[in-house]
This record gives C-alpha cells, sequence and structure tokens, in this order.
C-alpha cells in the first residue's frame, strides 16, 4: 500500500507515575490490537487540542481528572497497510481521584525497568527503550 494512502491520526498518551512506577494498560480482547499494552489515552478528535483530548481519554478510560501535564516524547510511528500514527507523550504531573479500570482489560503499576516484559504496541516501543534504559527521559 502507498504509505501516501495510510490514515493519518494523532494519539495522546499519559505517563500516570507513582512510587517509581508507571500506570500501563492491556487493551480489551475486543479492541484493536487486542491484548497488547499501551499507555492509556486515545486518538485527538478534530479541532481538539492534544491536552484536551488526554484530559478527555483518561476521564473515559480512568476516571481521573488531570489538572497539569508536561509532553516528554513525541514520534510518528507507521503500522504498515493500517495507518500513520503522530504519538505524543506527556507526564501527568497533577491528577485528582484514583484511577480506576473503566474500559481495558486490565491495569498495572510497574517499575520503568519492567517495562521491556510486557507486550506493548509497537508505536509505545521507542518511547520504553528510553524509558526502561534509564536518563534519556526524566520521570518526576
Amino acid at each position: 500500500m502507498d504509505p501516501r494512502n495510510l490514515k493519518h491520526i494523532d494519539v495522546v498518551a499519559g505517563l500516570i507515575c507513582e512510587n517509581g512506577r508507571v500506570l500501563v494498560c492491556q487493551r480489551s480482547s475486543k479492541a484493536g490490537f487486542p491484548l497488547k499494552w499501551e499507555f492509556p489515552g486515545g486518538k485527538v478528535e478534530e479541532g481538539e487540542a492534544r491536552e484536551d483530548a488526554l484530559q478527555r481519554e483518561l476521564r473515559e478510560e480512568l476516571g481521573i481528572e488531570v489538572d497539569s501535564t508536561n509532553k516528554i516524547y513525541q514520534h510518528t510511528h507507521t503500522y504498515p497497510g493500517i495507518s500513520e500514527v503522530n504519538l505524543t507523550f506527556f507526564q501527568i504531573q497533577k491528577y485528582r481521584g484514583t484511577a480506576k479500570n473503566l474500559v481495558f482489560e486490565q491495569i498495572a503499576w510497574v517499575a520503568l525497568g519492567d517495562l521491556p516484559q510486557f507486550d506493548f504496541l509497537d508505536g509505545d516501543l521507542p518511547l520504553i527503550e528510553k524509558l526502561a534504559r534509564g536518563g534519556e527521559i526524566e520521570l518526576l
């Protein structure tokens, strides 16, 4: 398939950190890319700012209200024959509420060094590698 014919999607994801661990989520068995792990977030709707999309997605997926974020990483990943995804990752600096699983197969708090043990979406792997190595991206 000609890459120019791929669907282009903007996606945001949030890294929620507590006590040296980050929240990761496993996609539903009925979702696209079933049972793959990811950071919570989703598609940016037309006319929506990335930060607004992230707030909406985390409210829908985890029931939390995001107060402050920091963009930590961005890149584009092509899923051959499917789509080209522009991924923007934010660290969630402050939020209200307790994260609860509203849509995923399961959620887990994971040490950064253990992230490579999970079967993440291919688009998340460049960030996973940087986080697992440490030092390249600082999470508070």
